[in-house]
């Protein structure tokens, strides 16, 4: 069969979910010719799992995402049903947005983006050949349309190599019954790229009317809601509400008399499951003792009565789903529209890629989100964002972008990936941050909108505003400092109240700010000259204020890392010729091919004895 020359590009996605979706976006402005190739013109951001953006550390990314310039937040906000801050019990460090959005709008909005962005095209064609050539690459397609392309991402996600498994029932597919990608994982393998299975899986989706909601526990959003954009003013009101219920004994017993049918534990899937986000199955196994397990019922949209059962992730049979769901209060007489159901895909190992996502042994070639080994909409756009840039700077020229463990959870969420692997899906928490106090959500505008306009993704109206924020921030910082409250009666009335001791002279404002029993909200009667801010304004100085002396400390970590950060490693550089150095750490170290010390202090088996042999070794090489 003839195969036909079909046209060239500067920047080749394959793959148009949420990591696509950036990589494309960010490619096409920056000024490359792209196209976004997808199996389904349907399928584009499509939501296959929750009915969600963000939640604890993955709201942090699509503040992040937003920050540099990329889309994910804009389309959440334009398409939320409701919103809630996690974590407000906590300190300021993990607190988490996370908005429940109409998933189908949300796919309609980014597919009318990607189409309506100059210097992109969409395209519904299967990749299913892969080649490099002089100039780059070589792609063929299931039509033996050939297109030439500088570079390419493959942000395949569960497409590639996809298969379903429902009990005993297995079949090959990608998410929502589109089908799977099931020949460029070959091509891939004989590119010479270092493939693997792993597995995730979702919840059944049941008729919103067959659902007594009468004895469930309501999940309100916050009022106001936010939003995760630091372009969008306002989200109005919450659409909908979200419900709580709980598995029993019963469900228990169910799933533990039919667990010989799953497929996790006949041995048919071969993939390594997300540890962070198991099936009901694996927690009732592995959880044994525990008497009940949560599950939240969320809407789907606002024009389709589909209900999503977060917590309830199965891949036993469609009759066993029926049984254990039915045991569930408000469930009891529920109708499944959509089963449960696992997936096994083929990903990629990303200790294969350098920092810029760009693969160390194929110059051009990208990879990004859940094709990397990781987990989440939120994981995979971030990832996308980066690529799609870093293909850009290539074509244009211009250096890579890389974004730091110091500077952004972004940062940390690609050096775990490139440095340490993943030997599972990759979900990101804040737990995996050493810096999270400095890397708040809160403040992600601050870190990384400057970077996001000097690359070119935010424009400069855009960045004006930034910079009007940050003097408005400056001007209250100095406010706080100069105002002296007076020790009135009203004053003392107001600290005692709080429980909090009285005050004898005057007290500059910032010091009673930094009493942990008062905030910006009990000290309003007695501050007159406070100015009209925004909200997030006042909570950032607020933040700042009340936790100074643990964010200078973090800062100085900081500092510290940033020194092994600027001592480079030579690229390409055969460890075994340094005396000294373990046999393990030579094997990693010419495995992972760390740019700096920093780096290669975070590859496991690299010991600190090895790391002082390299530093030596770097002195040396500087004199000579």
């Amino acid at each position: 069969m003839n195969t036909y020359f079909a046209g060239e590009y500067d920047v080749a996605v394959i793959g148009a979910g949420h990591a696509g979706i950036e990589a494309a976006l960010a490619a096409a402005r920056l000024g490359c010719k792209t196209a976004v190739f997808t199996i389904n013109m349907d399928a584009v951001g499509n939501c296959p799992c929750n009915p969600s953006i963000g939640g604890t550390a993955k709201g942090h990314l699509v503040r992040e995402i937003d920050a540099l310039g990329g889309e994910m937040g804009k389309t959440a906000d334009e398409c939320f049903l409701q919103s809630r801050m996690l974590n407000r019990g906590k300190g300021p460090a993990v607190h988490s947005l996370r908005a429940q959005i109409d998933r189908r709008k949300y796919a309609d909005t980014m597919k009318r983006k990607l189409e309506l962005e100059p210097n992109l095209e969409l395209r519904q064609a299967e990749i299913t050949d892969i080649r490099q050539i002089d100039s780059g690459y070589e792609l063929t397609t299931k039509m033996l349309a050939v297109f030439k392309c500088k570079t390419v991402i493959i942000a395949t996600g569960t497409y590639l190599g996809g298969r379903i498994f429902v009990g005993e029932i297995s079949y090959e597919s990608g998410p929502d019954g589109i089908f799977a990608a099931t020949r460029l994982g070959k091509s891939l393998k004989e590119l010479g790229l270092p493939l693997r299975r792993f597995k995730t899986g979702t919840p059944a989706r049941v008729l919103r009317r067959s659902i007594d909601f009468s004895d469930l526990e309501i999940q309100k959003g916050d009022e106001p809601p936010q939003p995760f954009s630091y372009e969008t003013e306002s989200l109005g009101e919450n659409k909908v509400d979200c419900y709580i219920s709980w598995t029993n004994e019963e469900t228990k017993q169910i799933i533990l008399d039919n667990i010989h049918r799953s497929p996790l534990y006949t041995g048919e899937i071969e993939g390594v499951g997300p540890r962070y986000c198991p099936s009901l199955e694996d927690k009732i196994v592995r959880f044994s003792n525990k008497p009940r397990h949560q599950l939240f019922i969320e809407p789907c949209g606002l024009n389709t009565e589909e209900m999503y059962l977060q917590g309830m992730s199965s891949s036993l049979p469609e009759e066993v789903q029926l049984k254990f769901y039915h045991t569930i209060k408000g469930l009891e007489n529920c109708i499944i529209m959509r089963p449960a159901y696992a997936i096994e895909y083929d990903c990629v190992d990303p200790m294969a890629m350098n920092a810029t996502l760009e693969f160390k042994n194929f110059e051009g070639l990208f990879g990004a989100g859940q094709f990397n080994g990781s987990s989440g909409y939120e994981e995979a756009a971030a990832q996308g964002l980066i690529a799609g840039i870093n293909a850009a700077q290539k074509v244009l020229g211009k250096e890579p972008f890389i974004l730091t463990r110091d500077n952004s959870y972004i940062g940390t969420l690609i050096d775990d990936l490139v440095t340490k692997g993943a030997n599972e899906p990759y979900r990101m928490m804040t737990s995996r941050s050493e810096y999270r106090l400095v890397l708040r959500q809160d403040n992600a505008d601050e870190r990384l909108t400057p970077l996001g306009h000097k690359i070119g993704l935010i424009t400069d109206e855009r960045y004006e505003s930034f910079l009007n924020k940050q003097e408005l921030k400056r001007r209250e910082f100095e406010r706080l400092r100069s105002t002296v409250i007076s020790p009135t009666k009203e004053v003392n009335q107001i600290l005692v109240s709080r429980e909090t001791s009285e005050i004898s002279t005057g007290v500059r404002l910032i010091e009673l700010m930094k009493r942990p029993q008062l905030d910006y909200k009990a000290l309003a009667p007695i501050d007159s000259g406070r100015p009209n801010l925004d909200a997030n304004i006042f909570e950032q100085v607020e933040i700042e204020i009340k936790y100074e002396g643990y964010i200078q400390k973090q800062q100085k970590q900081v500092e510290q890392m940033r020194k092994l950060e600027e001592k480079h490693l030579p690229v390409d550089f055969d460890y075994t010729q340094i005396t000294g150095l373990r046999l393990e750490a030579q094997e990693k170290l010419n495995k992972i091919k760390p740019l700096n010390i920093g780096q290669a202090s975070r590859i496991s088996g690299v010991s600190p004895a090895d790391i002082s042999v390299l530093l030596i070794w770097l002195a040396q090489k500087k004199k000579g």
